[in-house]
C-alpha cells in the first residue's frame, strides 16, 4: 500500500431503483437471459502483498446451473500478507453463510447486502483471534446476471465502464486524507488522526490513525491499530442494461497512478485479459513501480459477444459532466428510490459504520434458537436472553434495535463504536 497519497476523482452516483421493479422489467421484456462473463488478470509485485480471488462458477442453488453467479475480489495487504491471505480464503464463505438457504433470486440479492456486512465483520473477528497484526483492504464483487454488487473496505477500487461511455465508481475510498466523515468517526471512537511527526515537530506524509499509523479508516485485521479501524464495508448494488459493461477492480497501485477515466480509456474495445495487462502497463508507465499493482477486468456482455465493443466516442464526455461532480460524503444517508443514469440503474448504496443501521431489524431464528447475525452461531433463548439484551451488554436506556448478536459479536460492535477501546503500545 503506497504511502504517497494523490487525490482521487470524486463521483456522484445515480440514485436507486427497487430491485423488484427491474426484475419485473426483465421478465416482461423477455430479457432474463444471463450475460456471458469474460475476465482477465494482470499484476506486478513490489512487496508481494496483493492477492486476488476469481470464482466464475458459484451457485445459489447447489446443482442448479441457472442459479450461477460470479465473484471477483482484490485484497491489498499491509504489514505482511497474513490478513490478505486469510480474507481470500474465508471472506466469501462467511458472506454466503449469512444468506438463508432456499430463498429466491430477488430475496437473495436483497439479503446479500446485509450478508456482506456480516461476512466482513466475521472475517475480521476470526483473523484478530489469530493475534497477528497484519491488515488488508478488501473489494469483493458479486455478479448475478446483470446485477453487480460491490462491497469494499480500504482503498482498492472498482469502477464500471458502461456501454454508453459513462464511467462510474462503485466503491468509496476509506482514506483518512480524503474522507472527512471517516476522520470524524475515528476521532469520536477514540482514535487520533494526524501526520507523522519528525524531530522538531515537523509533520510529513498523509493523515494517519494513531496508534498504528494506518492511512485507512476501514480494513480487515490491523489488531495493533484499534477497533475504530472497522471492517464494515461500503456496499453498492447496480443493474446494467442488456448492453452490458466492464468492471475494473484494482489495488491502489493502479489508482494512485491513473484516474478512473484513464484506466477505462486505456483498454476500451479490447478483450479482458489484454485489457488488464494494459491497465497495469499504463500505471507503471505513468508512475513507475511504487507499490504492488493488481488489476482484474471483468466484462459482462451479451452471450453473442466475445468482448465489449468500443463505447461511442461522442458519449464518453458524460463521465465528467454526470458522475465526477463533487460528491457528498454522507454515505449513511438514504438516496432517492427511483432514478437512473445512462444504462446503469442503482439499486442500493450504504456506507454507514454503524452495525445497527447495516444489519437491519430482522431476527434470525433456527428451530427456535436465536442466530447471531454476524457469526451465525445459534443460542437457545431463555429468561435472561432476548434479541435486545445480550448478557447484560445492552443498556436499558439505549436498547439495541438490530438483530440478535452473540456476546463476542456484541463486544466487537461496542469496540468499533469506541465503547471498549483496545489498548496499544504503538506510538508515533
Amino acid at each position: 500500500m503506497a504511502t504517497d497519497i494523490r487525490p482521487r476523482d470524486p463521483v456522484l452516483p445515480p440514485t436507486m431503483v427497487p430491485l423488484a421493479t427491474l426484475i419485473g422489467r426483465e421478465l416482461r421484456g423477455g430479457k432474463s437471459e444471463k450475460p456471458a462473463i469474460r475476465y482477465g488478470h494482470a499484476a506486478f509485485a513490489k512487496r508481494g502483498e496483493d492477492y486476488f480471488l476469481v470464482r466464475p462458477d458459484c451457485l445459489r442453488v447447489p446443482g442448479d446451473a441457472s442459479s450461477s453467479f460470479s465473484v471477483f475480489a482484490i485484497f491489498d495487504g499491509h504489514n505482511g500478507v497474513s490478513a490478505a491471505v486469510f480474507a481470500k480464503e474465508h471472506l466469501l464463505d462467511h458472506v454466503m453463510s449469512a444468506i438463508p438457504q432456499g430463498i429466491g433470486r430477488e430475496e437473495w440479492l436483497e439479503t446479500l447486502q446485509r450478508a456482506l456486512v456480516a461476512g466482513f465483520v466475521k472475517t475480521d473477528i476470526d483473523f484478530q483471534r489469530k493475534g497477528e497484526t497484519s491488515g488488508t483492504t478488501a473489494t469483493l464483487v458479486v455478479v448475478d446476471g446483470w446485477t453487480v454488487t460491490v462491497a469494499s473496505v480500504g482503498d482498492s477500487r472498482c469502477i464500471l465502464d458502461s456501454q454508453d461511455g459513462v464511467v462510474s465508481l462503485l466503491t468509496v475510498d476509506h482514506r483518512l486524507e480524503e474522507n472527512i466523515e471517516e476522520r470524524e468517526r475515528v476521532t469520536a471512537s477514540g482514535g487520533e488522526v494526524g501526520r507523522l511527526n519528525l524531530c522538531g515537530g515537523k509533520e510529513i506524509g498523509p493523515l494517519r490513525c494513531w496508534p498504528g499509523g494506518l492511512c485507512l479508516s476501514r480494513s480487515i485485521g490491523d489488531t495493533d491499530v484499534g477497533e475504530f479501524i472497522v471492517p464494515i464495508p461500503h456496499v453498492k448494488q447496480v443493474k446494467l442494461s442488456s448492453a452490458g459493461g466492464r468492471l475494473i477492480i484494482a489495488s491502489d497501485g493502479i489508482w494512485d497512478a491513473l484516474s478512473s477515466e484513464l484506466a477505462a480509456k486505456a483498454c476500451r474495445g479490447l478483450p479482458a485479459e489484454l485489457s488488464a495487462k494494459l491497465v497495469v502497463k499504463e500505471a507503471l508507465r505513468t508512475s513507475g513501480l511504487k507499490d504492488d499493482t493488481t488489476c482484474l477486468v471483468v466484462d459482462i456482455i451479451p452471450t453473442d459477444h466475445t468482448h465489449l465493443p468500443l463505447s461511442p466516442r461522442k458519449q464518453q464526455n458524460k463521465f465528467k459532466s454526470l458522475l465526477f461532480r463533487k460528491k457528498s460524503q454522507n454515505f449513511s444517508g438514504k438516496p432517492n428510490k427511483l432514478s437512473s443514469v445512462g444504462s446503469v440503474e442503482e439499486l442500493f448504496e450504504e456506507g454507514s459504520a454503524m452495525l445497527e443501521e447495516r444489519l437491519g431489524k430482522i431476527h434470525l431464528k433456527n428451530s427456535g434458537h436465536l442466530r447471531c447475525a454476524i457469526c451465525q452461531m445459534d443460542q437457545a433463548p431463555n429468561n435472561d436472553l432476548s434479541v435486545t439484551s445480550v448478557d447484560g451488554f445492552c443498556p436499558a436506556s439505549n436498547p439495541w434495535e438490530g438483530p440478535y448478536l452473540c456476546a463476542d459479536c456484541w463486544r466487537k460492535k461496542d469496540a468499533m463504536e469506541g465503547k471498549r477501546p483496545r489498548e496499544s503500545t504503538m506510538s508515533r
